[in-house]
């Protein structure tokens, strides 16, 4: 029983929580960067024969300072958040 609530519903092996500090950033930085380097390279360039030549290299440049940045960023983010918001 112990063995099936440590994995996920893909037969993937969960992390201990207290990585959760680590996975929940490198999970939001992957999709926002996705995200916003698609729609920044969409209007520079437009949807062209280049297009898939230059996005995952914008791609990866933003991730590579949205990631430390959140990592730096989300304590504060927190306090803040806990500052605006009534705690249950």
């Amino acid at each position: 029983m112990n063995r099936l609530k440590s994995q996920s519903r893909f037969a993937i092996r969960k992390l201990p929580a207290r990585y959760a500090s680590l996975v929940m950033p490198l999970i939001l930085s992957i999709l926002m960067t996705c995200v916003v380097s698609l729609i920044s390279t969409l209007r520079s360039i437009g949807w062209g024969p280049g297009f898939f030549d230059v996005w995952p290299a914008a791609w990866a440049l933003s991730w590579l300072v949205a990631f430390p940045v959140l990592l730096l960023v989300l304590p504060v983010v927190r306090k803040l958040t806990a500052m605006l918001v009534h705690t249950g």
